[in-house]
């Protein structure tokens, strides 16, 4: 062996050595690293824990709080429905009850005027009878204390003028109270007759519209070309789109109906007519008719009776 393979040799032992002493603590310092990174997981899956359970504590919380908010809206809301029933009850009962006072407080309105009218007749008459008594008893004392002729005339044309002019005072008080009781029967018998003339127009209006509308013929507008709302349909689709239709009453599903079927007043309402009958070429309704829409039906109905006198099915889309 030469001296370089012998420090050849021996530095490779050298490194071999050296590599050893480093190796061997190599296990140690990784056990130590897994328990840190061990430690480190939990510490952070801890943590995840807590953050987790405080996450779900706080929804709970304004889980509740909605819940609490929701509940005393509901609660505020019926009470709010309540009173505004009981107020609607109590001005319906007080209506009712005004309306059978009404006629009651006409008669003592009226019974009141006559009595007052007669107290101030038997009033004026008092003072009539008081005053020509006082102005005869005058005219005595003044004709017995002076015993003289012309005084006694003096003083009888004196009573005579204050009589006068008591006469044509009350005369024109009693002229007032006269023309003022003429003109309150004149305007009462002026109302009367008025209010019986527009009674008599309506009863005749009524009897007329009675008349019109037993003359609907629901053949004879279907024979008319002019209402041809078939072909208008199709060449004018978007007029027969009206949305979605909201019954009255909820839960509330769809059934054919035919002529002769009775309606109730709410499915007539203002708010399903159809106030413009010639956009779908239909015809001009009178009297207590409408054309109302059910669903997609159309139907004509009477609006006294409920009845349905005409109706054509799938007449919107």
């Amino acid at each position: 062996m030469t001296i370089k393979e012998f420090f050849t040799a021996g530095s490779a032992s050298a490194l071999a050595m050296a590599m050893a002493f480093i190796a061997v603590p190599a296990p140690e310092a990784s056990a130590a690293e897994s328990q840190r990174a061990e430690r480190s997981g939990q510490d952070r899956s801890q943590a995840r824990q807590s953050n987790r359970g405080q996450r779900q504590q706080v929804r709970q919380q304004n889980r509740g709080q909605r819940q609490q908010a929701r509940q005393q809206s509901r609660r505020n809301q019926a009470e709010a429905r309540q009173d505004r029933r009981g107020e609607q009850r109590t001005n319906r009962r007080q209506r009712q009850v005004d309306a059978r006072e009404r006629p009651q407080q006409r008669r003592a309105a009226r019974r009141d005027d006559r009595r007052a009218e007669r107290r101030s007749e038997r009033t004026i008459n008092r003072r009539i009878d008081g005053r020509q008594d006082r102005a005869q008893r005058r005219f005595n004392q003044s004709a017995d204390r002076r015993g003289n002729t012309a005084n006694i005339n003096r003083v009888r044309n004196q009573a005579r003028r204050d009589a006068r002019r008591f006469d044509r005072r009350d005369a024109r008080r009693e002229i007032r109270r006269d023309n003022r009781r003429e003109a309150r029967q004149d305007i009462r018998r002026d109302n009367r007759r008025d209010f019986r003339r527009d009674r008599r127009a309506d009863r005749r209006d009524y009897r007329q519209t009675r008349r019109d509308y037993r003359r609907w013929n629901r053949n004879q507008w279907r024979n008319n070309s002019r209402y041809n709302w078939y072909n208008h349909r199709r060449y004018n689709r978007n007029t027969f789109r009206l949305g979605r239709y909201y019954a009255p009453f909820r839960n509330h599903r769809y059934n054919r109906i035919n002529i002769g079927f009775f309606f109730d007043t709410a499915f007539f309402g203002s708010r399903y007519w159809i106030n413009d009958p010639w956009t779908y070429r239909l015809p001009e309704v009178y009297g207590p008719y409408r054309w109302v829409r059910y669903y997609g039906d159309v139907v004509l109905v009477n609006t006294y009776t409920g009845e349905v006198l005409d109706v054509i099915h799938d007449f919107f889309y």
